[in-house]
């Protein structure tokens, strides 16, 4: 099944402001009096209206906290949030929790990765499209209703009058995700963060619950932030791909560099660990050696360097920043891979 793309943005749109701008965030969990534990570190990042974003990596990289800091929905204690998350210039951070919940299904929506703990178990299905529908707009139960069992349809889901109706547990996976992505989009919000949407599904159910997404994000012009550790999602998806570990972005790029020649060793290291078409028969895969765990602060060395093949002495020193090395692809290694000849022209 082939998915729909989204071109990149060119032209005058360009060059105008992000929709979502993420600046320095960071977030540290730890009790007070205690020394903390930095799940993200100093995060930067664009998203522009109409862009598909990709936040890549293991589990452990700080990716689903970046989003729910974004969104605001981590809890009140136990960690301290600093930097910026500007939305159309308004520093989200700086926001109230009554402020912030007036753009939150409005404005900005999240789409979980396990339907059957996302959604209400004991509330239909249709009920909670349309409280989206009456938290933010003015509207008839009538109305609502029609507009739910709409989305519903548009979501792929079949029969949506009836479905209105019912529970999650009478919906299959694939359904329930396509109702939580419905509630999501049911006031058509300008940026879309989707957290590892088809992690619960089977391979044909994912594709077009993907392809769904990608059809949505073209028709209403919505922003996208997909996070995932499946790199055959960011190639057929993202325009843009961040490549997250130990809570910094260690490999930014355009998804066909990133995929053509990737940069920094980790980003090298989740390719050559996953099958390829183009391989030789019998081909043995390469993974990573040792565990997201195997890591050292960011402030000491670079935090890949225990698992890395290609470590060096300049590797093990502090204030490795993000550096460009080509136009638009910037990387966080002191010992990037080397593009094969004639790669970076292509």
């Amino acid at each position: 099944m082939t998915l729909t793309q989204t071109p990149p943005a060119s032209g005058p749109a360009a060059a105008a402001p992000p929709l979502l701008s993420v600046r320095e965030l960071s977030v540290v969990f730890g009790r007070r009096g205690q020394t903390g534990f930095p799940a993200v570190d100093g995060v930067s990042f664009d998203v522009a209206s109409g862009e598909i974003v990709g936040l890549v990596g293991e589990s452990g990289s700080g990716k689903s906290v970046t989003s729910m800091a974004v969104m605001g929905l981590l809890p009140p204690r136990g960690n301290r949030v600093s930097g910026e998350v500007l939305f159309q210039g308004t520093n989200l951070l700086g926001l109230s929790s009554r402020a912030m919940a007036r753009h939150r299904g409005n404005d900005l929506a999240m789409v979980f990765q396990d339907p059957m703990t996302s959604l209400n178990p004991v509330v239909t299905v249709g009920m909670q499209v349309t409280e989206v529908l009456h938290a933010h707009r003015k509207i008839t139960p009538k109305q609502a209703k029609e507009e739910a069992i709409d989305l519903l349809r548009r979501c792929g889901i079949p029969d949506p009058a009836r479905r209105f109706g019912e529970y999650p547990h009478q919906l299959s996976g694939g359904m329930r995700q396509r109702a939580l992505i419905a509630t999501a989009l049911a006031c058509r919000p300008k940026l879309l963060i989707c957290d590892e949407p088809t992690t619960a599904l089977d391979v044909t159910i994912q594709a077009q619950v993907l392809e769904l997404l990608a059809e949505l994000v073209r028709d209403l012009g919505t922003a996208m932030i997909m996070i995932t550790h499946d790199l055959g999602v960011v190639a057929g998806l993202c325009d843009r791909v961040n490549v997250m570990y130990a809570g910094r972005i260690v490999e930014r790029a355009p998804r066909r560099p990133l995929f053509l020649t990737p940069r920094h060793r980790y980003t090298e290291g989740l390719l050559n660990s996953i099958p390829r078409l183009d391989a030789d028969r019998g081909a043995k895969l390469t993974p990573i050696p040792g565990t997201p765990r195997d890591t050292i602060s960011w402030s000491k060395a670079c935090a890949f360097a225990p698992r890395c093949r290609h470590v060096t002495d300049d590797c093990v020193r502090s204030g490795i920043a993000l550096a460009e090395h080509a136009p638009g692809h910037e990387v966080r290694c002191v010992n990037p891979a080397r593009p094969a000849s004639g790669e970076e022209r292509a």
